[in-house]
């Protein structure tokens, strides 16, 4: 099923779109040719501060308090190059065989930001000029892997690259098009026929996609939470309402799609608002043809590093980071991360294995963490 080939759905009325006050442009990302297709989108959304910087240093991002920079570098679009390292896919297990990087940073503001203690500096939005050096990882790595490639559970997908590990690709898309650019060419069998592309997103501006013809190797993942945990902790990003009608939308419109139920929280009513969830999920794809439709669970945790960020970014939360009620789980490399103890690891995995049986038996749940 392509796009070309059945009706396209109406997009839905994006309900939230991020608009960077200003956009910064290295030297060496004014010289590469997608960054004119960035600034076109910028100045066509009514963006006034653009700066041609005379480096290649991002300068000007931090304020006299923790708060200031938050705030400058979370309004700050930078247009940069993407080193040698950022080439190079790495496994990300379990999502995907590899990681492609389009940006890192995120214009949202999550209190319990998954990137909080892995990015350094101030949290400013980098996306990433060079796009046909980017995107090449994926011709180098087709064929390769071990979380879909060649296994019996997710062979169909083909070599898997996985495009929101460091940033919401949909959330800046509409200043960057660099996510419908990967989408396209991935649809077109650029870098050929046995490869997808994933992304998770929290933000609902679909239109851009609904007209591409992405031949069904695009899964657009939609990160949902209990609904009072949304209102409460997801902060700049779409409301869940319009994260589900644009999920309904991509569906219709023949894309691969999911869900990305995280992060999960053991909070006092937490069956009664998960229900709530699965019950909205379940309507809004109520009589979509063809659906194909996958889950993923993540729990809530955190690391000492990150929970001394974002209490730095928002020390009024009320996000639950009480090291006393968690368990230490420890990496292989000596990290320490505090995980919901295991009798209650064990009561919301049967209760959301039961729940996704009965009200999306069709939805495979590939990994629950």
């Amino acid at each position: 099923m392509t796009a070309a080939l059945i009706d396209l759905p109406t997009a839905p009325t994006p309900t939230r779109l991020w608009m960077p006050k200003r956009v910064l442009v290295t030297r060496a990302a004014a010289e590469q040719p997608h960054t004119a297709e960035i600034l076109r989108r910028c100045e066509a959304a009514g963006v006034e501060d653009i700066t041609l910087l005379a480096n290649d240093r991002l300068t000007g991002l931090r304020g006299e308090t923790e708060r200031e920079t938050y705030a400058r570098a979370k309004t700050t679009l930078a247009v940069v190059v993407a080193p040698p390292s950022a080439l190079k896919p790495q496994p990300i297990p379990p999502s995907a065989d590899w990681r492609i990087d389009l940006a890192k940073g995120c214009p949202a503001h999550c209190q319990y930001c998954y990137l909080a203690g892995s990015l350094s500096g101030p949290p400013v939005t980098r996306v990433y000029a060079n796009l046909d050096a980017v995107l090449d990882g994926i011709r180098t790595h087709a064929g390769q892997g071990t979380v879909t490639s060649g296994t019996a559970e997710r062979g169909h997908e083909g070599t898997t690259f996985e495009l929101s590990c460091y940033t919401d690709p949909l959330g800046i898309e509409h200043v960057t098009g660099s996510l419908a650019e990967a989408v396209r060419r991935v649809g077109a069998g650029v870098y050929g026929d046995g490869v997808s592309l994933r992304f998770t997103t929290k933000f609902d501006d679909v239109a851009d996609l609904l007209a591409l013809d992405h031949q069904r190797r695009t899964r657009v993942r939609f990160s949902v939470n209990a609904p009072d945990l949304a209102r409460r902790f997801d902060g700049g990003t779409a409301p869940l309402a319009g994260r589900l009608a644009a999920l309904r939308a991509l569906a219709l419109a023949g894309y691969r799609v999911g869900l990305t139920i995280a992060p999960v929280m053991a909070y006092p009513g937490w069956r009664e608002g998960y229900g709530d969830l699965l019950d909205q999920v379940t309507a809004a794809l109520d009589g979509v043809p063809g659906l194909d439709l996958t889950t993923e669970i993540i729990t809530h945790r955190f690391t000492p590093a990150s929970k001394d960020v974002l209490l730095g970014w928002y020390p009024h939360t009320k996000l639950e980071m009480d090291e006393d009620a968690r368990t230490q789980k420890r990496s292989k490399f000596g990290g320490v991360k505090y995980v919901y103890p295991r009798a209650t690891m064990s009561e919301m995995r049967s209760w959301f294995s039961a729940e996704l049986a009965a009200r999306l038996p069709d939805a495979p749940l590939l990994y629950w963490t």
